[in-house]
């Protein structure tokens, strides 16, 4: 059951999970605006076109008992063949581009030679399957993975961190179906951390978000790529997002670990300081903090007054937001004796936002889903934007200058840390 406006993606996810001819029950679209009159009068016509449905179905199944059936293929078998395309380039980029293998910018040709050179760059066997990846269920192998490794543009010393990166993603707590799916804008920000982020040359300084990276540029690109060409979030079609976002090309840095004052955020997240490690984030886009203040509680207050907006969804669902700090805002944090801990709790708490702020709809589905968390729920009611301080990923990267990013998330949606096995 779907609205028109995901019946796309209901049929080919159907299809992609071996059931092409499940019968779908679609309402119009958009189905928020409906009064509760029309809501029960619906909900009426489709119990009853549900009843017709099953029952048409068991008689379809009674009609077939005892009839010989083909075995059907395995779902989500990997497709080995090889594809002849044009040699020349901007033939090729074109080809690409119709078949939907590319983000709309060009790619560099996976031959087998390039994809054996990729392939060097780890020790696991190319038919093992890395992952399933929602909302198409293709088995993402080792091989198919470096495919994609090499048409963004990565080198055989990524490959690692991609399919960390990949497992992550497949994770439950990341909810990659929804993430693939939704109306939001929401991307994968994958952040880098440990040894392994020198050594491949990842920017964590001066324009971390920003272009001109090669590790940076292509990792964050190829795992767009993967998520697309074997998760199956094709635009318009699975991916539903409303307006993406410029990060849904690529979204990736490394932790400026030399610049934080603190401990790196996986060692936050259970893995020894030493280890290579990448983290996945669903992030719905950044908003960018200028402050020159220098006072640690009046820097902490206006970052959190700045997290805080009707309209977001870590306030609605519950979600894990994060903060990008600048090494100079963290600096002035830790002179004055805060560590992560106290900066999560102040920014927690001077981040709440009165339920009677949110719109009369946005206030119900609020007050729904975290009435068992905060009881009396009413207009006056303090709402955090996550369930406890720890939820609040905090970060040090970037370069010089008093600026630091705040990252709100899709909210139905926890960051997942992989250890990299280079």
């Amino acid at each position: 059951m779907c609205s028109t406006a995901f019946s796309g993606l209901a049929r080919a996810q159907a299809k992609a999970l071996g059931a092409p001819d499940q019968p779908l029950l679609i309402i119009e679209h958009p189905f928020g605006s409906r009064s509760r009159e029309e809501v029960a009068a619906l909900a009426a016509t489709l119990v009853e076109r549900i009843a017709e449905t099953v029952r048409l179905a068991a008689a379809a199944g009674a009609a077939r008992a005892g009839a010989d059936t083909a075995a059907a293929p395995a779902a989500g078998a990997a497709d080995g063949r090889l594809i002849e395309l044009p040699a020349d380039i901007e033939a090729f980029h074109q080809a690409c581009s119709d078949r939907r293998w590319s983000d709309g910018l060009p790619v560099i040709p996976p031959t087998p030679a390039r994809v054996a050179r990729m392939l060097s760059g780890s020790s696991r066997p190319p038919t093992a399957v890395v992952a399933t990846l929602a909302p198409g269920f293709g088995a993402a192998t080792v091989e198919l993975i470096a495919v994609n490794a090499v048409m963004a543009g990565c080198l055989p010393a990524h490959l690692p961190v991609l399919i960390a990166a990949v497992e992550a993603a497949a994770d439950p707590a990341f909810n990659l179906q929804a993430v693939q799916s939704t109306t939001n804008p929401v991307t994968t920000w994958l952040i880098v951390n440990g040894p392994i982020a020198l050594a491949l040359g990842m920017n964590a300084g001066i324009n971390c978000l920003g272009q001109g990276n090669l590790p940076n540029a292509t990792l964050g690109r190829a795992l767009r790529l993967v998520m697309q060409n074997i998760g199956g979030a094709w635009p318009a079609e699975m991916d539903r997002a409303t307006h993406g976002q410029p990060g849904k090309f690529l979204f990736c840095c490394a932790e400026n670990e030399a610049a934080s004052p603190w401990a790196p955020l996986h060692a936050d997240r259970g893995f020894a300081a030493g280890d290579d490690a990448v983290t996945v984030v669903a992030a719905s886009g950044t908003l960018n903090l200028n402050t020159h203040s220098k006072d640690a509680d009046e820097l902490i207050a206006c970052l959190a007054r700045s997290m805080a907006y009707p309209a977001s969804n870590d306030y609605h669902y519950c979600g894990e937001p994060w903060m990008i700090l600048s090494p100079e805002h963290a600096s002035v944090m830790a002179a004055h004796g805060y560590d992560k801990a106290a900066v999560r709790r102040m920014l927690w708490e001077q981040s709440m936002m009165a339920a009677g702020q949110f719109a009369k709809r946005d206030y119900e589905r609020t007050r729904n889903a975290r009435l068992g968390e905060l009881p009396g729920f009413d207009g006056s009611t303090p709402v955090p934007l996550s369930r406890s301080p720890q939820d609040i990923g905090i970060v040090v990267a970037g370069g010089p200058g008093t600026h630091s990013v705040y990252v709100p998330t899709f909210g139905e949606t926890r960051a997942v840390t992989r250890r990299i096995e280079a």
